[in-house]
């Protein structure tokens, strides 16, 4: 017997006032790699914060169906979000740089997490906060816990969000452009370890990103999103063959090592696709 989706989500709206921002955004999500692609405003961040209901208080969240693990999420007040957040949904925001709190050692910031997940003393929180740093292949946690987040590369950053994360073992996790500010030898270690998690814990993750070479060999199945809607829906392998005209302009205007081209293609948009 095929399991349940983890996450169902079903005709999502986000609006500010009279303006849609987001618009009918329907999907499931199982133990998997899916992504969510799209240029910049085209809705995929609305779209991870909306889940979370992480979102300014003027937006107005609406659904068919907002369903995790079986909770109703669009019925969960504030109080149930907030046992729900970190421990078992939790989001990696784009930038370490703004997420960390600039002021607190890295240490104490996932202690924070830690004590969240277990009341442990304060010796056993200092081993476990280095254990989580190991865990993301950080090679002297005792000193990187000691240090601010300024003292500390984007990479290395980027692997103490995720230790954060990791403290409450998430069934959920959504990663925000989590590798956007890293360079390539930095940012496949970094996809590397979220495969790990995903194959000895079962998670579920949601990848919001731009880069579509990225994703087409990272994950496993690919939203994309124009305007607020989803236009296609395709496994990650089939973006090569991909139907929807937006989808195939994204791909034409990649550029390649391969092939090369005097100058990329641009994007022709159609009104239609904002209506479909």
């Amino acid at each position: 017997m095929t399991a349940s989706p983890l996450l169902q989500v079903q005709g999502l709206q986000v609006a500010y006032g009279p303006t849609p921002i987001v618009h009918g955004v329907s999907f499931t999500l199982g133990r998997e790699k899916l992504a969510v692609v799209g240029e910049s405003g085209s809705g995929k961040t609305t779209v991870g914060r909306a889940l979370l209901k992480l979102l300014p208080r003027q937006a107005r969240i609406g659904a068919e169906r907002l369903q995790f693990d079986g909770m109703d999420l669009l019925q969960a007040g504030e109080r149930d979000m907030a046992a729900l957040r970190g421990r078992r949904l939790s989001m990696i925001m784009q930038d370490p740089k703004y997420s960390l709190n600039p002021v607190m050692s890295i240490g104490r910031q996932i202690a924070e997490a830690v004590q969240r997940a277990a009341k442990l003393s304060h010796a056993e929180c200092n081993e476990r906060v280095e254990t989580l740093l190991a865990r993301v292949h950080i090679r002297d946690p005792k000193r990187v816990a000691a240090q601010y987040p300024h003292e500390v590369s984007g990479g290395m950053g980027q692997r103490v969000m995720i230790a954060m994360m990791l403290a409450q073992r998430p069934q959920l996790l959504i990663a925000d452009e989590p590798t956007s500010a890293l360079d390539v030898s930095v940012r496949q270690e970094v996809l590397h370890l979220l495969d790990e998690l995903v194959a000895e814990q079962g998670l579920a993750l949601l990848f919001i990103s731009h880069d579509l070479n990225l994703v087409r060999h990272f994950c496993d199945r690919v939203l994309v999103m124009y305007a607020g809607r989803v236009v296609e829906t395709l496994a990650a392998a089939d973006l090569p063959r991909a139907e929807h005209p937006y989808t195939r302009g994204l791909m034409a205007a990649l550029p390649s090592l391969r092939q090369r081209r005097a100058v990329l293609p641009v994007l022709q948009r159609d009104a239609a696709w904002s209506a479909a």
